[in-house]
């Protein structure tokens, strides 16, 4: 029986004290769950939920291990931290930052040598659906990561690009059959998440399917009552 896991990503938001009475919150329910927090609260996170049921982690980390590399991040600096999770290649780094399946691939690897799980990140965009090329473009993204040593504990999130953030959600349907697909190239036991859009209303249904482990949530993840309910969903 895979693990469920529900992890947050709460992107470039928050301040010291929202991040305060939102992870007050979550510990307050009692749900197990996961939450990625930005750089600056790392600390914040650590000494709140350390002893908890509530595992936290990092948005994104460098390839590199250390070195002139002005900004960056290494996974050693996030293991001091206790980050137990670390997001490698969400859409909006390969989109907006301009993130290669390669250099994808090589963070991925560092997270696992220092270990980190990494949740790998690998989603199609709305032209690339309509093409039928969903299969083809998870697959590569995939194959990247896995070339570089195996999938080991990693969590892998399907992430349809053209849901993130657009209130447009897969149907349950969809995201089981690629999830399926994905599943097919990956160990039984290897926890494959749901994200785009997910919310209190909808969850039930996605987690319900037979290959969907979990979520990845992004805007509703920063609301303490709808991250609860799409947790216990789960």
């Amino acid at each position: 029986m895979r693990e469920r896991l529900v992890a947050g990503n709460w992107k470039m938001h928050g301040s010291r004290e929202s991040c305060r009475a939102l992870l007050d919150a979550i510990v307050a329910a009692d749900v197990a769950c996961a939450v990625c927090v930005p750089f600056p609260y790392l600390a914040q996170a650590a000494e709140r939920l350390r002893g908890t049921r509530v595992a936290w982690g990092a948005q994104t980390l460098s390839e590199h291990a250390q070195g002139a590399f002005t900004g960056e991040v290494s996974a050693a600096m996030l293991g001091e931290f206790g980050c137990r999770y670390v997001l490698v290649g969400h859409s909006e780094r390969r989109h907006l930052f301009g993130e290669t399946d390669a250099q994808v691939a090589a963070k991925f690897a560092a997270a696992r040598a220092a270990g980190i799980t990494p949740i790998l990140c690998v989603g199609e965009t709305l032209q690339e659906r309509e093409a039928g090329r969903t299969q083809e473009v998870v697959a590569r993204q995939l194959d990247a990561a896995l070339a570089r040593g195996g999938i080991g504990d990693a969590v892998v999130a399907y992430e349809p690009v053209w849901a993130i953030g657009t209130g447009r959600t897969a149907t349950p349907e969809q995201a089981q059959e690629v999830h399926a697909f994905l599943r097919g190239r990956l160990s039984a036991q290897t926890r494959l998440l749901y994200g785009g859009s997910v919310k209190p209303d909808n969850a039930a249904a996605i987690f319900a399917m037979p290959d969907v482990d979990g979520g990845l949530i992004g805007g509703a993840s920063l609301v303490a009552n709808d991250f609860i309910a799409i947790c216990r969903a789960a």
